[in-house]
């Protein structure tokens, strides 16, 4: 049988399912359910020292379903970080390692533009026990104005610097989150690996407007009949964070093709996949790009924690079918299919060349050489003398 585990940064997870910062880690109680349910780690909704100024509003989310069915394919949230105080979060930190000393919890992390302020938040919590810390440089929306979320992450020289304030204090491992509204993802990452941080996490979810409801000619979600761009995830985001995960992964540990050229970065970091991630076949996609853990948020909202045991199940599947006994056997086995639309030319070019020399009976490989064929094989590889 599979063995799912998975040892990321000295990390030693169960399997690779992880709950992303967001609703599903925003308290102990859900947290120790997570737990409960067997997820290999859990990341806590964003933390920041003053909790005072996020005020969350409802409605806050919305759907997309597919046509004429109920399946929700896309879902927009304009929700902010915890609006608990950071002691609360202290005594919760402290209860939830207590109860659960084996375990891997993640704090999530943002703070203004302020050296003070990361290297104290960074300090408090490890000294609540936490495992490991996420920077969130991603939350797309809500408080733009103080330099956080998105709006640092989307500057590769204010994020380098302060990675490079959280990882002279942290002595625990540090991922930079990342966001996908940004024109090449690599850039910011690049920034955060040479700062210092142990870890990639990508995707954030991307800034939208889900759409107009044209009986109140209102955007939605509305509240009190007015709305904002939100995040987008589910399903509908996945093949765009496949593809961003794949540039990171390329640029960090390289195509895995044995070509030293094609050797990455940084081959001894580690990268956290997030994306419309619901079952344990989405998951291996993810892996077979790079990817160490996988993160799932919105899904979990949709279908609940029990459903850590069937991704489990379901990857265990995948792999006993493919007989991959770990996860490293597969993980980013898919990058060195990835090429450029130019040796795609060629490829298609060289195969046509092929089945036209084996269907004219031409040799063009030595293995097709027959004993009982070699003198006509060999006239016809003879040019024109005539």
């Amino acid at each position: 049988m599979a063995d799912l585990s998975v040892v990321v940064d000295g990390l030693k997870l169960p399997n690779p399912f992880v709950i992303g910062s967001g609703p599903p880690g925003t308290n102990a109680n859900v947290i120790g359910k997570a737990f409960d349910e067997n997820w290999g780690a859990v990341i806590c909704k964003t933390v920041s020292l003053d909790a005072s100024k996020v005020v969350n509003v409802a409605p806050r989310y919305a759907r997309m379903r597919a046509q004429g069915t109920k399946e929700v394919i896309g879902w927009q949230n304009i929700e902010l970080i915890s609006d608990r105080s950071f002691e609360v979060w202290e005594d919760e930190f402290k209860k939830i390692k207590d109860k659960y000393p084996d375990r891997i919890l993640i704090a999530s992390i943002m703070e203004e533009y302020n050296k003070e302020a990361w290297i104290e938040i960074v300090e408090r919590c490890q000294a609540c026990g936490v495992d490991a810390f996420e920077l969130n440089f991603s939350c797309p929306h809500g408080m733009p104005e103080r330099k956080m979320g998105a709006a640092m992450g989307q500057d590769p020289e204010l994020l380098e610097e302060v990675c490079g304030w959280v990882n002279g204090a942290a002595t625990i491992p540090v991922w930079a989150k990342m966001t996908p509204n940004i024109t090449h993802i690599e850039d910011p990452a690049r920034s955060a690996l040479k700062a210092g941080c142990e870890g990639i996490a990508a995707i954030n979810t991307i800034l939208s407007v889900m759409g107009v409801n044209l009986e109140t000619l209102r955007p939605e979600p509305t509240v009190e009949g007015h709305s904002v761009p939100g995040g987008y995830s589910c399903k509908a985001v996945r093949p765009i964070a496949l593809r961003m995960v794949m540039e990171l992964a390329t640029m960090m540990y390289g195509k895995g093709d044995g070509d030293e050229k094609n050797e990455g970065e940084y081959m001894d970091r580690s990268l956290s996949a997030i994306g419309g991630v619901e079952t344990g076949d989405d998951a291996a996609q993810f892996i077979l790009l790079g990817a160490s853990t996988v993160q799932v948020c919105t899904g979990v909202m949709i279908h609940g924690y029990k459903m850590a045991g069937r991704m489990c199940e379901e990857l265990s599947a995948f792999m006993d079918k493919h007989d991959f006994k770990t996860i490293e056997e597969f993980r980013g086995h898919s990058l060195k299919y990835f090429t450029t639309h130019m040796d795609l030319v060629q490829r298609q070019k060289d195969a046509k060349a092929e089945k036209k020399a084996a269907k004219e009976g031409m040799v063009t490989k030595d293995t097709a050489w027959e004993g009982d064929k070699f003198v006509e094989q060999s006239n016809k590889l003879v040019a024109n003398d005539d």
